[in-house]
């Protein structure tokens, strides 16, 4: 098998995103470790390629559905030409 694929400025705009959700309720990354046991430091810095199943235990925890989530992730693919 491969190397796991990654994306860094997705994960980056995914960071960002997460990030933006924890302080705007003013919690810390601790607050969300205590809640969630989801250690969230790397992740809001872009340096982990985290599972689905961590983006969406994260935004239930920040009361936001995946789909909201990705509505406002500021990210646009760039075009892949073959």
């Amino acid at each position: 098998m491969g190397q796991p694929r990654s994306d860094k400025e997705l994960l980056q705009a995914i960071a960002a995103n997460l990030r933006k959700l924890r302080k705007t309720r003013k919690l810390s990354q601790i607050d969300v470790y205590i809640d969630t046991d989801i250690h969230v430091g790397r992740i809001e810095r872009g340096q982990t390629n985290m599972t689905v199943t961590t983006l969406s235990d994260l935004c239930t925890y920040y009361q936001i559905s995946l789909k909201e989530f990705f509505d406002t992730l500021d990210f646009m693919p760039p075009i892949k030409r073959g």
